[in-house]
């Protein structure tokens, strides 16, 4: 007996669909080669998760005594149905078991889109998901970047990718501004022992900031001329807490609601002219050079995929 909705090959029907039914998995080898790579990692991660709380919320219900009254063969279907829905509606959820199945499985495929998508089983997803759960296993975001544009947008696209799914900006435009702020990882703000900071944005220690701080010797634009001024900026324990602190300046204030807004039209001009108005830097060709690091982003990937 079937339960699934409609196949129609789209990441929609893939996620709607009943996580028991095999088809709905299948599907998404078909959509692998038509959707981002991303995607149906996400995709595929949240219908994993739903197969793995299905098997948990089942041997919750074995584990405990029925009374006899309301036994019956229909009842028992209507509950396994009740229970198939549940563990579709429990996946997907920020912070849970599908986001370290997707790093996991976007490590296996080696970021590669043309790669075959391959489906684990229902054993080996129970194999599987207790592993990524473990910190042993997560992405390292903490491990140097690597000096250059390419190796430096390898090396960060998941971690942009993670946030952009939560804040809703781009990740090519974070990488962009990240790379564009950091020379491509070539001159990170350093701490005075001259660790990483972690600090891929340029973002300021300003009043209200209590984590920790890196002071150093930056260039502003004052009156129009460049100069040399000694500035605090913040310090973070990893990329990710850097990537993360920026979404959240970039969403939460109201200084960049331009930004935001037009982040979801994936215009990379607009985007850099709206964070050069509201005074994200001091350089008046902030917006141009912003814009031209995000395009380079957008080159790099389509060369790396």
């Amino acid at each position: 007996m079937s339960l699934s909705l409609p196949s129609s090959s789209t990441t929609t029907s893939t996620s709607n669909a009943l996580a028991v039914d095999i088809r709905s998995l299948n599907a998404l080898k078909y959509e692998a080669g038509t959707a981002s790579s991303a995607q149906v990692t996400r995709e595929a991660a949240k219908q994993f998760e739903s197969l793995f709380m299905r098997e948990l919320i089942k041997s919750m219900r074995e584990a405990t005594k029925k009374s006899g009254l309301m036994d019956s063969g229909q009842a028992d279907l209507g509950q396994d149905l009740l229970d198939q829905q549940l563990s579709v509606s429990m996946s997907g959820m920020r912070g849970g078991l599908s986001e370290a199945i997707a790093r996991q499985l976007s490590r296996q495929m080696g970021g590669a889109q043309d790669a075959e998508f391959a489906v684990p089983s229902t054993l080996s997803l129970q194999r599987f998901a207790p592993r990524t759960a473990t910190p042993d296993n997560l992405p390292d975001t903490t491990a140097p970047v690597p000096k250059g544009r390419d190796g430096f947008v390898q090396h960060l696209s998941g971690t942009a990718e993670r946030v952009s799914k939560e804040s809703g900006i781009p990740a090519t435009f974070m990488l962009g501004q990240a790379g564009h702020e950091t020379g491509w990882g070539k001159s990170e703000i350093r701490n005075k022992d001259g660790s990483t900071s972690y600090n891929l944005f340029g973002i300021k220690a300003t009043k209200g900031w209590t984590g920790k701080v890196a002071e150093i010797t930056t260039t502003e634009f004052i009156n129009g001329k460049a100069q040399k001024v000694t500035a605090k900026f913040r310090a973070y324990d990893s990329y990710e807490d850097s990537f993360r602190d920026y979404a959240k300046l970039i969403t939460e204030s109201p200084r960049y609601e331009k930004a935001e807004s037009v982040a979801q039209s994936g215009s990379a001009m607009a985007y850099a002219s709206a964070l050069q108005k509201a005074g994200y830097a001091t350089d008046p060709e902030y917006a141009k050079k912003l814009s031209g690091a995000i395009n380079s982003v957008l080159r790099t990937q389509r060369a790396q995929a």
